[in-house]
């Protein structure tokens, strides 16, 4: 199992989730998506993020754009940052998330929340923008405003935000295989694909 602490809010997410799910498939892996308020983790345990944002480095801000533009392009999406709104308020999409899980829906709800920031540099703290997320991934924008709301799915969010960081975790995507081997970013894909493989060995040698 191949689980994922994620956030709609960071464009390094996107990339990952665009980049795991083939990847998963040629490892005949599932993916355990696990929704997270990165805010909150920022806040709790990598306050830094904020300095940096406040106070960056010229040459290496610029050379992270050119980074995620670099990335973007092997990937095949369309990937900019946001001029109106950033950092974006998530919280409504990632209650969504939860609540469409067991729906099967989290997926091209993702994508298309992913899309529609991260692409369109549509607010999707909005109602009327995650209404229009709603329909893309084919789910009924009401049911989800009302299921969002009650308080089973806050905590749960919550709850998946603060077992993140207990595990050891310091932002998004933070991805775990056997639940104790952790990476974080797109760009440890490589490593995580080494890390399910060596893991099968290690379960055929204690056979």
């Amino acid at each position: 199992m191949i689980e994922v602490f994620f956030d709609c809010s960071s464009p390094w997410t996107y990339l990952a989730f665009h980049n795991l799910q083939p990847l998963a498939e040629e490892l005949g892996e599932i993916i355990e998506w696990r929704p997270i308020l990165v805010g909150g983790v920022f806040n709790t345990v990598n306050p830094s993020v904020y300095a940096n944002r406040e106070h960056p480095v010229p040459a290496k801000a610029a050379y992270m754009l050119k980074d995620l533009q670099d990335w973007a392009r092997e990937a095949g999406l369309t990937i900019k940052m946001p001029p109106t709104v950033f950092p974006v308020n998530s919280v409504k999409a990632m209650r969504a998330c939860i609540v469409l899980a067991p729906e099967g829906k989290l997926v091209p709800f993702g994508r298309s929340a992913f899309e529609a920031y991260w692409g369109r540099d549509e607010d999707i703290s909005q109602d009327e923008v995650l209404e229009g997320v709603c329909r893309a991934a084919d789910v009924d924008p009401a049911w989800v405003f009302a299921r969002i709301a009650e308080p089973d799915i806050k905590l749960a969010l919550k709850a998946n935000t603060d077992e993140v960081m207990a595990r050891g975790g310091f932002g998004s995507p933070t991805i775990f295989v056997g639940r104790t081997d952790m990476f974080f970013g797109n760009d440890r894909l490589p490593l995580v694909r080494a890390a399910v493989i060596r893991s099968r060995g290690a379960v055929t040698g204690n056979r």
